[in-house]
């Protein structure tokens, strides 16, 4: 459970970042 918590939070952190990146940041 944590696992898949985790995961899901790393996954989302990084779409994050790479939305950032692609609106030019």
């Amino acid at each position: 459970m944590n696992v898949l918590v985790i995961d899901n939070y790393d996954s989302f952190v990084y779409n994050l970042v790479y939305l950032l990146k692609e609106l030019g940041a």
